[in-house]
């Protein structure tokens, strides 16, 4: 059975109009192929559908069987056709981004405000997480978007560069070390760290860098491991230590009195990208939130 929806479009205008030369008008086609669409429903059905005298069409008790299930079927194709042409046209949509906590802080909310002005119909759902679920929810198609760093060794993630952050510590305004002129890494090997737990991409970035340059601090020994940005910024505030961040940070430090300083030899960057799945295609929506991104950090 080989039912298309000319066939279906067909027969459903011509039983409401009642006439095959109205139908054909409709549908700006020509009697004889409206006609030959409604034989070949019928033949593809096994079943008559109008009762076809010289002046009179009607549709037999199997036409008015089969009627409303074929205007729901050709009105459920409209509303498809009609859906799919919305989100093209970006008069509506969704798109979902997460984001490191200081990022989805600092970062986002301007480029979001932004964005939604522009495209006041589209919604885009802002996920604050910590840096190693970025890639989880991005890896299993939790989120459309994500902005982070993408493991080196990584082959399901793809990451366009969306700007450069510097590793650099977080020091109160009372640390010895806030006096000096220049900090080494080296300055930090009897100090009591503060950072994230192994395996978030931005220790793990830090620690390679630190090694292909001959520098180990005690990590295991003298870490303390924390989750979300604001609390290690919060323990320096307290004197519980000195934290290893980056320099997206900043402006928040610095706004609660702390002394941010950028360690010499070397200086260690990471690029923060905007990831995405390399096997999901992104929607309409989510494609220009995408591009505008890109476009306001460059």
């Amino acid at each position: 059975m080989d039912i298309t929806l000319k066939q279906l479009r067909a027969f459903v205008t011509v039983a409401n109009l009642g006439q095959f030369t109205l139908a054909a008008d409709r549908l700006g086609s020509s009697q004889s192929a409206v006609s030959t669409l409604v034989r070949q429903l019928e033949q593809n059905l096994k079943l008559r559908l109008f009762d076809r005298h010289t002046r009179l069409l009607r549709l037999t008790q199997a036409g008015m069987d089969i009627l409303p299930v074929a205007a729901r079927a050709v009105a459920d194709i409209d509303g498809m056709v009609e859906n799919s042409r919305e989100l093209n046209a970006l008069r509506r949509g969704k798109v979902s981004i997460a984001a490191g906590t200081v990022q989805a802080a600092l970062m986002l909310p301007q480029l979001v405000n932004a964005f939604t002005r522009l495209y006041p119909d589209i919604t885009v759902a802002l996920h604050d997480v910590a840096e190693i679920a970025v890639l989880e929810q991005v890896t299993n198609s939790s989120v459309d978007l994500g902005i982070g760093t993408v493991p080196e060794d990584d082959t399901e993630l793809m990451g366009t560069r969306m700007t450069t952050d510097e590793f650099l510590i977080v020091l109160h305004p009372e640390d010895p070390l806030a006096r000096l002129r220049e900090i080494r890494w080296t300055d930090l090997v009897d100090r009591k760290l503060i950072g994230p737990h192994r395996g978030n991409p931005i220790r793990d970035r830090l620690e390679n860098e630190l090694a292909r340059n001959g520098i180990v601090l005690p990590f295991d020994k003298a870490m303390q491991e924390v989750a979300l940005p604001l609390t290690i910024i919060g323990m320096v505030e307290g004197g519980l230590g000195v934290a290893i961040m980056t320099s997206a940070v900043t402006r928040l430090a610095t706004s609660m009195g702390l002394v941010v300083r950028t360690p010499t030899e070397p200086h260690i960057k990471r690029e923060v990208s905007l990831i995405q799945k390399r096997t999901r295609s992104l929607s309409p929506a989510a494609r220009r939130f995408r591009d505008f991104l890109l476009k306001s950090m460059h």
